[in-house]
């Protein structure tokens, strides 16, 4: 039989089409060569020409996964626009894989170690993520609703029949909040339900291959034995998260639940302090919902919940969360439905009298009804998660004793805020002048020492593989990430808070004069977006700035050498220019940028943070001076904030959709969904997870065939593209060392270096990318890798791992040649497979796979 090779390839997050993988051109009349499924299905499948033949030496064959992220343009695409709504989760789920230090092998993780209280305290930040859009749902329903709105007018703000909130039993003592808390619980069942229906979704997968068999069962092939994991990547288990998925769903709905539950009930019974029958049910619901916090809080560090074990039971730990939950929220209820006791002063004195919309000059309208409580929650949950972003930084950067600085300051802030109230007994009073803020900001500042702290360096620091490849932001990437996701997190809640009091405002409210008042934090934060989207314009700036002198300087080098050139020519030198200088701001200067605009919002949070715990709000409207300005900033601020969920959701439409904003967008969202939800199960679903274990199955099952079945082949050139070169990489590393020798990796518009290698070093930093290039060294010192890359394309670069580095030239000349009337396109990010030296390349590679690949009758 003839000896033939397979090169499969993986296309990137473009969602390139079969036809255009394949290379196939059709005619004028739209007749020629067709792509035709020879595996898969209609989300994901394996294409090859119309034309391919049992007998061609080299047949070329299309893996398409864009269905599973950004290629669908059917229904489901107002479904995944809406998991751009998911962006905070995303962000805190991928910070867990920034961590520098992840060990190669994950069941030698311990606790202790700094990988280990870093995993700690990442999963515990998604844990407080998830309460954040909690607090800003119970906000809305019990807030805003349910406990400041109660006239009639109001009411009538909200689509449907809620008038009934405002009058007879329903509008007497805390019956109304009862309702508002339904808002928040609601928002998590579909939370719940989402991440179900996701995980079917990226489940929906081929059997994994199954496993060698030992010589007493099979003679022909020697045993295998267990490799020793030198990069995460390698663990069976990586892929195979269902069971730990459920088991983190499980903490975050019940956690998300009972702190929606305790914000009505702590505001009561602080108001109207139990007695009797109430007091009964007081103690153990909040018993119950403390109970939860805890066990959750310690749950998300142990090995029980962090080990990926595949399809296994929830256990008693989730049931008994389960349990709690259940009790904490029946409690819960019948607090709220009980009537007032004689302990406290009548619920209806604390809540804004009815009428302020028509007459705003009645008694106690124009004081603060919010529920009381409800903005300390708030402000302190922000201040707290700033603490776990620096504490998450410091410990990443320098070991778990720089933990020692941010824990120090949580403990002493609350401290610092008791002494200031007046209740710590036995302690001096503070002194006059003493102001909150004075307490806040230095105690963030101390915590942010540790930020500044040496690193201590693990396999991360390594010397990097080239320039602009060592580890990004010092080791503060998990952090970074974070931190991004909750400022995201932040806007939308604030957002949604502000655009709600807006819209229950109405429009008969008189100028000036607000009824329903949105949290303090929404207001304050309001003026931190209004600044930090300033810095992000200034940031912009800089990188036109720098683009604009790469762009000069690629043109002086291209146009050096004293020759005259014609107008022409010096077009096209602008046009290459242009490219080549995005290729270097991109890879030289983003990940620096980000760093100082990251630098910027970090000192801006502070000072936010510091703001909403001071429980002042800005000047109101109509001051003149600094007073004035921040107020207009704010309300800008704030106005911005509540059309960001509206934009956002509207950009991940046409991401879908379009397919210039998806080549600009999608490279991202593809990064963030690519890994795995170990650290918050309520993030959008990872592609890889049915993506790596298909892969990896059709490979290996094409290797596996008999010597006399048609379908058999020699060898397998895997050609993988931009966000393909991951995923081949992901199956590689999962792929038995029998199958590897018989394939080639090629790789080109790869982003191995300056993008996964510095912000994800543990998979894909200087050590562990050069355990790739192990893994595909051949017996006979063969590196069976060719990585191609342009000095045109923003996305790929030199590997240095070991492999063979390509340059290919684009374009191909300044002029037509070879009877050809239009210039050589530029290609930058795409048209690898047609330049000559691919083309080069891939044929000298299947020389090699022939001849270096014997007869499985020989073994």
């Amino acid at each position: 039989m003839a000896e033939r090779v397979l090169e499969l390839r993986v296309h990137g997050v473009s969602n390139t089409p079969p036809d255009q993988i394949l290379g196939l051109r059709t005619d004028p009349a739209g007749d020629g060569p067709q792509p035709r499924l020879v595996s898969g299905g209609d989300v994901t499948g394996f294409y090859r020409a119309s034309t391919s033949a049992p007998d061609d030496p080299l047949v070329v064959e299309a893996y398409s996964w864009g269905q599973l992220t950004s290629g669908a343009r059917t229904a489901r695409d107002v479904e995944r626009a809406l998991w751009t709504l998911l962006l905070p989760f995303t962000l805190a789920n991928v910070a867990l894989y920034a961590r520098p230090d992840i060990p190669s092998d994950p069941d030698t993780e311990r606790w202790g170690s700094r990988s280990g209280i870093t995993a700690w305290l990442i999963r515990l930040f998604c844990l407080s993520l998830t309460g954040t859009l909690v607090l800003a749902a119970t906000g809305v329903g019990v807030d805003l609703v349910a406990w400041q709105c109660v006239d009639q007018e109001c009411l009538r703000q909200l689509p449907g029949p809620w008038e009934f909130l405002g009058r007879g039993w329903w509008h007497a003592d805390a019956h109304a909040l009862a309702v508002g808390l339904l808002l928040p619980l609601a928002m998590l069942s579909v939370l719940g339900i989402v991440a179900w229906r996701t995980y079917q979704y990226e489940a929906e997968m081929p059997a994994e291959p199954r496993p060698h068999r030992s010589p007493a069962d099979d003679g022909e092939h020697p045993a295998e034995e267990a490799p020793t994991l030198a990069n995460p990547l390698q663990d069976r288990t990586f892929w195979c998260g269902e069971g730990q998925l459920r088991r983190a769903a499980v903490l975050h709905l019940c956690v998300g639940a009972v702190l929606a539950a305790a914000v009505p009930v702590g505001a009561v019974l602080t108001m109207d302090p139990p007695r009797g029958i109430r007091a009964m049910v007081a103690a153990p619901t909040i018993a119950a919902l403390v109970a939860v916090v805890v066990i959750a809080v310690v749950a998300v560090g142990r090995p029980w919940l962090t080990r990926r074990s595949g399809a296994t039971p929830l256990g008693r730990w989730s049931i008994a969360v389960g349990v709690l939950t259940g009790l904490a929220l029946a409690g819960a209820f019948t607090l709220l439905l009980l009537p007032d006791g004689p302990a406290g002063t009548p619920l209806a004195h604390f809540r804004p009298p009815v009428g302020c919309i028509r007459d705003p000059a009645l008694a106690g309208c124009r004081s603060d009804h919010s529920l009381p409580g409800y903005d300390g929650i708030v402000a302190w949950l922000a201040t707290y998660q700033v603490l776990l972003l620096v504490a998450i930084g410091t410990v990443a950067r320098s070991g778990r004793r720089a933990l020692l600085a941010p824990a120090t300051a949580g403990v002493l802030l609350p401290l610092g805020m008791a002494w200031l109230d007046g209740r710590l007994p036995g302690v001096p009073a503070a002194p006059g002048g003493l102001r909150i803020w004075m307490l806040v900001a230095p105690a963030i500042a101390v915590a942010a020492i540790g930020l500044l702290l040496p690193r201590t360096d693990g396999d991360a620091g390594q010397q990097p593989l080239g320039a602009h490849s060592d580890v990004a932001w010092g080791g503060r990437g998990a952090a970074v990430l974070a931190g991004f996701g909750w400022m995201m997190a932040i806007s939308y809640s604030a957002g949604l808070l502000y655009w709600i009091t807006d819209r229950l405002d109405g429009p008969t409210s008189p100028s000036g004069f607000s009824p329903i008042v949105p949290p303090l934090p929404v207001i304050w934060a309001g003026l931190a977006f209004t600044i930090a989207t300033a810095a992000l314009v200034g940031t912009l700036i800089r990188a036109g700035v720098l683009f604009r002198r790469l762009r000069h300087a690629e043109y002086t080098r291209l146009t050096a050498g004293g020759q005259a050139r014609s107008a022409h020519d010096l077009r096209r030198c602008r046009d290459v220019s242009t490219f080549r200088a995005l290729h270097r701001l991109v890879g030289e200067h983003a990940v620096r940028l980000i760093g100082c605009y990251a630098t910027v919002t970090a000192v801006l949070v502070t000072f936010a943070c510091a703001a909403a715990l001071t429980r002042t709000r800005p000047a109101p409207a109509g001051a003149s001076g600094w007073p004035g300005l921040v107020h207009t900033a704010a309300d800008l601020g704030d106005t911005m904030l509540g059309w960001l969920p509206l934009v956002v959701a509207g950009l991940g439409l046409l991401v879908y959709r379009n397919d210039t904003v998806r080549r600009s967008v999608g490279v991202l969202w593809d990064v963030g969904t690519f890994w795995p939800r170990a650290a918050h199960p309520l993030a959008p679903p990872s592609y890889a997870e049915r993506a790596v274990p298909e892969l990896q199955t059709r490979v290996a099952g094409i290797l596996a065939l008999t010597e006399h079945d048609p379908r058999r082949m020699d060898g397998v050139i895997l050609s993988g593209h931009s966000q393909g070169t991951v995923i081949c990489a992901a199956m590689l590393f999962q792929l038995p060392t029998r199958w590897r020798r018989r394939i080639w990796f090629l790789s080109y518009g790869c982003q191995f270096t300056r993008l996964y290698g510095r912000v994800f070093p543990a998979y894909f930093g200087p050590f562990r990318l050069r355990v790739l290039a192990d893994t595909l060294t051949w017996p006979s010192g063969y590196v069976a890798w060719t990585n191609f890359w342009r000095d045109t394309d923003p996305l790929g670069w030199p590997v240095n791992a070991g492999e063979r580095d390509v340059p290919v030239s684009d374009p191909e000349a300044l002029h037509p040649s070879g009877g050809e009337v239009a210039d050589p396109p530029i290609r930058n990010h795409s048209g690898y497979p047609e330049a000559l030296e691919f083309q080069r390349e891939r044929a000298l590679v299947a020389r090699l796979l022939r001849r270096a690949v014997p007869s499985p009758r020989v073994g």
